[in-house]
């Protein structure tokens, strides 16, 4: 019987092999972000289209790793068609997993834990919880996070 590791290796395993929403929007109306993390080459490219305050269709660009890829994968899946406050929460939620490790270490909250917001819930994203086990990785997870909140800015700044 397969344990939730297991689980959780199958689900990051389907998302790299079968990436969601892969490909371009045409630039604009979609804004074009890019995310790069020099410590292991790890690139995504997040195209975003707004529809007032709603993720009304995002790509997904870019190589590397199976985390950084996989994350992507399940982040697009996750806040399409989402309003940018709850994309906001879920980015806070998951960034707040991704947190973890910092706070256990040291016993406490340090200046990098997130609080995650209540009730908030990340599916298929908590797959990427053990990702925290390993600290070097964790940029990887997040990268594609980041790039789609300075997307999200961005997309807003030009509405």
């Amino acid at each position: 019987m397969p344990g939730l590791e297991d689980l959780y290796r199958e689900i990051i395993l389907d998302h790299y092999r079968s990436p969601r929403n892969r490909g371009e929007l045409p630039v604009p109306p979609a804004t074009r972000t890019e995310g790069f993390n020099p410590l292991c080459g790890d690139e995504i490219v997040v195209f975003v289209s707004l529809d007032g305050e709603v993720v009304s269709d995002i790509r997904i660009a870019g190589q590397g790793c199976s985390i950084s890829q996989s994350s992507a994968s399940m982040m697009s899946a996750a806040v399409k068609g989402r309003t940018l406050a709850e994309v906001a929460d879920l980015t806070t939620a998951f960034k707040s997993m991704m947190s973890i490790h910092e706070s256990t270490l040291d016993g406490g909250t340090g200046p990098d834990v997130v609080e995650a917001p209540e009730g908030v819930k990340l599916g298929d994203l908590e797959a990427l919880q053990g990702v925290v086990k390993f600290p070097v990785r964790i940029k990887c997870a997040t990268l594609s996070w980041n790039t789609l909140a300075q997307a999200i800015t961005e997309a807003a700044a030009r509405a």
